[in-house]
């Protein structure tokens, strides 16, 4: 499996406000750790369904982070604040998730291995 590449979109930096730049570099810290933890684990699997489980891990703990950021947006407001900062960290985990399944050959062993976890589950649950 090919070793994967993320980016910040310019649209998620652009939408900061003009004193966003540690916000921007926190960004390019988390982005580059995902990416780093993701390919280590790629590399270090002993086969493609293996490293598509590590990467669909990332991927569910990205979706769950998108969540949290995503539940600060109204509690902000409600405070009177500007949510700007959770909605481009939401944005950002979401554009994530996007291009892992863009990647060329992994969208289709990320569904798989999707598919896997539901069955498996649901038999966990139908033996209980």
């Amino acid at each position: 499996m090919d070793e994967v590449s993320l980016s910040i979109p310019r649209p998620i930096l652009d939408s900061l406000p003009e004193d966003g730049q540690v916000a921007a570099q926190d960004m390019e810290r988390a982005v580059e750790g995902w990416e780093g933890r993701i390919n280590r684990a790629i590399e270090s699997a002993d086969d493609e369904s293996e490293a598509a489980g590590y990467v669909l891990d990332a991927i569910e703990r990205m979706d769950d982070r998108l969540d949290a950021y995503d539940e600060f947006v109204p509690e902000m407001r409600a405070w009177g604040q500007s949510p700007i900062y959770a909605i481009a960290w939401r944005n950002l985990m979401a554009d994530l998730i996007g291009q892992l399944y863009d990647h060329e050959d992994l969208a289709e062993r990320l569904d798989r291995e999707r598919q896997h976890r539901v069955v498996e589950d649901g038999i966990r649950l139908n033996d209980l």
